[in-house]
């Protein structure tokens, strides 16, 4: 009988779209919401609607990764995507764990969509604190283990914060209300990638 494999590959491999113009959006996932899933999926829409190519990570973060570790890993998975882009790579946008790309884009000076950030996590907040380049947050005020009102709002961006809306930015028991929601915030990304010159 096979043995299973150790450590086995449960996401393909990273896709990428090309929007024409040689920019690239690097697009960085949550630790369970994959770039299929509805935020990133039209994220990856509006991007190229606007001209951007578009690169997905696939990742499956390892089992009992702690939150010290999460954001080196990360970063380590996003440094190896904008270096493989041999510069083009100007956006990232990033759900939940991606968002602790944040000091990243920070240093770099790199512009941002960051899709329910962990800004109760010091290192995200204090990096987009310090961020000067253009970004859009998106949140939901239902979302209170990581999404902080009154940090949103202290910070030099765009912000755009959804009522009664969860992690997944979607409202619990109402899907109508979640679909809302989520036009909500693709109008956002629309919008902010239209004001971008990068």
């Amino acid at each position: 009988m096979r043995e299973p494999d150790a450590d086995p590959v449960r996401f393909p491999a990273p896709t990428r779209y090309e929007g024409g113009s040689g920019r690239v959006a690097l697009v960085l996932p949550g630790m369970g919401y994959s770039p299929a899933r509805p935020l990133l999926h039209f994220a990856r829409a509006a991007l190229l609607a606007a001209g951007w190519t578009v690169r997905e990570l696939w990742w499956q973060a390892p089992d009992g990764l702690s939150p010290a570790r999460s954001a080196a890993w990360v970063r380590e998975r996003a440094e190896e995507a904008i270096a493989a882009e041999d510069g083009a790579c100007g956006l990232l946008v990033g759900k939940s764990l991606g968002t602790m790309a944040a000091p990243l884009a920070t240093e770099r000076g790199l512009p941002a969509i960051w899709l329910t950030p962990l800004l109760r996590d010091s290192g995200v907040s204090a990096a987009l604190a310090g961020a000067t380049a253009p970004a859009l947050l998106i949140g939901g005020t239902a979302d209170e283990r990581w999404w902080d009102p009154a940090i949103a709002a202290s910070l030099p961006h765009q912000v755009v914060e959804i009522p009664g809306a969860d992690h997944a930015l979607e409202l619990p028991g109402d899907p109508a209300g979640s679909v809302l929601a989520l036009h909500r915030a693709v109008t956002a990304m629309e919008t902010f990638l239209g004001r971008l010159r990068v």
